[in-house]
């Protein structure tokens, strides 16, 4: 029997489900905080219960039947009357209980915090500084110039920007994403970005999450070849063993500019001038020029021009098989950045386009075309091209909250979802639903959804873990990410999103202890060599710092 429960908490008014393996009679407990048991102590409260948790509510578990993607049985437990901020549990008649969580206005705020803080962590090129860094300190790392990969005669200077993941590689369309998800958040509910990240730059007069962002951007302007496009990806030729960065000195490399990659650069930098303009206008027309370049190279190729890894390279790949959703970015980006007729003409041919136009990953990006025309102000868009992205966002977001209230866990996953970097899905799908928020004046439906998605990743799940360190009496400890595992310090740093449940993980570790026939959501491991199931990277984090920042400024 257990009880899965958000180990963080949930927001007073919000719905409040603990999903029970068992049905029957349940308690939710409250615990006292310290005045209360300082006043027990005292005598004041009588002796009955003395300092333990007192019951606040009751009631019978309701069958929610046989979830497909957990193969569990549940039932749920709702408290979602129960308002009072304070530290809960819930227990059952048969003596099991949950991990504790709290009830507040202000649970997410430490969450978005530290995974917003968490990308600071992955600096290159810089020392990383106990001021800031806390225990988590190390030297500059990557400091050597790189050459490209065809012509080895010519040598670059590419410090800088933030690792992509467990490994020590930079690629393009990875950053442009995870920049987007953060410059979104911020341009939509900068009331949540008021507190300091506590990085070199705080105190300067721009709120953190920008001087975070900035220290990327930096880096990826230097990442534009001279007719505008942009290198796929800065790495190695193969991955380094676990070592801490600064011990790594192989040689890095510039690899061949991609249309993925330089549509992404184009749509990024377009948006990027637009939030920066206000605090920078040098720094705004330096990221203006950069988004010209790309989508005038975008225009002199407008053909598909892919990326793969050359035989002897085992960093990521990240490639794509299509660039239509990326040009559909790219347009919509320079079309609400300039007005142009010209970016409306090509946003309108690509909206034609069989496209999702409803996902913010870096496989599929069209969901920024969306999320780009929707919430400009000034309405630069056709009324046509508005509605068209509209119509699929609200379809999307509704198909969406089917699926999550099929799960017995409130998830809006099916089976099949459960790929590598399943967490990923989960949060871009609490993008979506709090953009429908948005877009139907913070329709109800839509933000309990998102919050479900929250719940999911904080515990209620049927691996019972908090999928982002230091978030949670079960929280995740073993992420796949060098760093982590060589500093050799116990705890990870806080505020980390792991990968999280892998229908078929292919790492060695996942595939020896999960056995085959285990359901997509049990397919988690809780361990450093499990690439395919417990990787970090800057595109699940930032995600959920979007979805975290629409709940924290309401």
């Amino acid at each position: 029997m257990a009880i899965y429960c958000n180990q963080t908490g949930y927001l007073p008014h919000s719905r409040k489900t603990a999903v029970m393996t068992e049905g029957g009679h349940y308690q939710i407990m409250r615990v006292p905080d310290s005045g209360e048991m300082d006043r027990m102590a005292d005598g004041e409260a009588g002796t009955a219960g003395g300092t333990s948790a007192q019951p606040v509510m009751e009631g019978e578990a309701r069958d929610l039947g046989v979830d497909e993607a957990s193969g569990d049985h549940v039932y749920a437990a709702d408290f979602s009357d129960i308002k009072k901020a304070g530290v809960y549990y819930v227990r059952n008649d048969s003596g099991a209980v949950s991990h504790r969580f709290r009830i507040g206005e202000d649970v997410y705020r430490e969450l978005q915090r530290d995974m917003t803080k968490a990308l600071y962590y992955q600096r290159c090129g810089c020392e990383l500084e106990k001021a800031y860094a806390g225990v988590y300190t190390h030297p500059c790392c990557h400091m050597g110039d790189a050459v490209l990969w065809e012509d080895r005669s010519v040598v670059k200077e590419v410090k800088g920007g933030w690792h992509d993941a467990g490994d020590y590689g930079r690629y393009i369309s990875p950053a442009a994403v995870a920049v987007a998800h953060l410059l979104y958040a911020y341009d939509l509910f900068p009331d949540s970005f008021k507190e300091s990240l506590t990085i070199p730059e705080s105190g300067n007069g721009m709120p953190d999450v920008l001087n975070e962002c900035r220290y990327e951007l930096e880096w990826m302007l230097k990442m534009q070849d001279e007719e505008g496009g942009a290198y796929h990806k800065l790495t190695s030729e193969r991955h380094a063993d676990f070592i801490m960065p600064q011990e790594d000195l192989a040689q890095f490399y510039l690899f061949p500019v991609s249309s993925m990659a330089t549509a992404d650069y184009a749509a990024s930098m377009a948006l990027a001038s637009r939030v920066y303009r206000k605090f920078d206008e040098a720094f705004a027309d330096r990221l203006s020029d950069a988004a010209h370049r790309a989508y005038g190279w975008l225009e002199k190729h407008p053909e598909y021009v892919g990326f793969k890894n050359p035989e002897s390279c085992n960093t990521g790949e990240y490639d794509d098989t299509c660039d239509l959703d990326e040009r559909l970015w790219a347009a919509a980006e320079m079309l609400v950045t300039t007005g142009e007729k010209k970016y409306q003409e090509r946003l309108d041919a690509l909206l034609e386009e069989n496209l999702t136009k409803t996902d913010f990953g870096w496989t599929d990006v069209s969901g920024f075309a969306a999320l780009a025309i929707l919430t400009d102000a000034s309405h630069k868009a056709s009324a046509d091209s508005a509605e068209n992205l509209r119509r699929a966002v609200i379809a999307e977001a509704d198909r969406l909250v089917a699926v999550s209230q099929k799960s017995g866990y409130g998830v809006a996953m099916e089976p099949e979802d459960y790929v590598w970097g399943s967490n990923m899905v989960v949060l871009n799908r609490g993008m979506l639903l709090v953009l429908a928020a948005l877009l139907t004046g913070q329709n109800e439906i839509y933000e309990q959804t998102a919050l479900a998605q929250m719940n999911y990743l904080l515990g209620t799940n049927a691996v019972d873990y908090s999928y982002v360190t230091g978030h949670g009496e079960h929280a995740y400890m073993h992420p796949h990410n060098r760093p982590t595992e060589c500093d050799g310090i116990e705890l990870p740093m806080p505020g980390w999103v792991s990968g999280g449940p892998f229908k078929t993980p292919c790492d060695e570790v996942g595939m020896k202890q999960i056995p085959a026939g285990t359901p997509p959501m049990k397919c988690y491991v809780d361990h450093a060599a499990c690439y395919s199931l417990n990787e970090i990277t800057i595109y699940w984090n930032t995600p959920a710092v979007f979805v975290t920042a629409y709940f924290n400024q309401k």
